[in-house]
């Protein structure tokens, strides 16, 4: 058996303990061990799953592997932690706030031997391999993607862009690289309201 932790017990965090103490039949998950999660927030037990220290998750021999599963900006210095530990590392999207951090991390992993996994979910997804079948062999002439959600704490989730960068992913992966032309941001303060509107162009413009 694998022996791994969670680190983060947000929805994503949940979901990921309620997948590893439930296993799908015949599924690799099965090869894995929840050991425990990490919190700063006081649980005691989720699910039979029992919380345990940062420090203990770094140092014990019983966990191989760490899912993070924290808000965006604590990414990149808890990937460090545990591979710096000799552990493999799952992380949710995105990995760093920089790309330059991003490549720092990767290489560390490789120097480490171990492996570091970013996770995407959303590209797994049945309605996304549906989008992108229907786009195939297609040419973008013009297109909106928009989303909506509750105002986020940008000390935690870094700047708006990083909100939605999980969305902007869908276009690469969709239509190829892509260039920002234009991009402006709208903000509320009163009505606790912000806006931000990018415009991209595919290379082929």
């Amino acid at each position: 058996m694998f022996g791994t932790v969670v680190v983060g017990v947000g929805i994503a965090g949940l979901a990921r303990i309620r997948d590893l103490m439930n296993p799908m039949p015949s599924s690799p998950s099965e090869h894995l061990k929840l050991v425990g999660f990490v919190s700063r927030r006081s649980f005691g037990n989720i699910n039979e799953a029992k919380q345990i220290s940062l420090e203990d998750a770094l140092r014990s021999e019983d966990i191989h592997a760490a899912f993070i599963s924290t808000e965006n900006r604590s990414h990149e210095e808890t990937i460090r932690m545990f591979l710096e530990a000799g552990k493999h590392v799952l992380v949710e999207y995105p990995m760093a706030l920089s790309a330059k951090a991003a490549h720092e991390l990767w290489e560390m992993a490789e120097q480490k031997g171990k492996v570091l996994h970013v996770e995407h979910i959303e590209l797994l997804t049945e309605e996304y391999k549906q989008l992108k079948k229907e786009v195939a062999g297609k040419d973008l002439v013009k297109g909106t993607l928009h989303f909506t959600g509750s105002v986020l704490d940008e000390n935690k989730t870094g700047f708006p862009a990083f909100s939605g960068i999980a969305r902007l992913t869908w276009l690469i992966d969709l239509f190829g690289d892509l260039t920002v032309t234009s991009a402006t941001r709208e903000k509320q303060k009163d009505k606790n309201y912000s806006r931000m509107t990018v415009h991209f162009q595919t290379a082929n413009k």
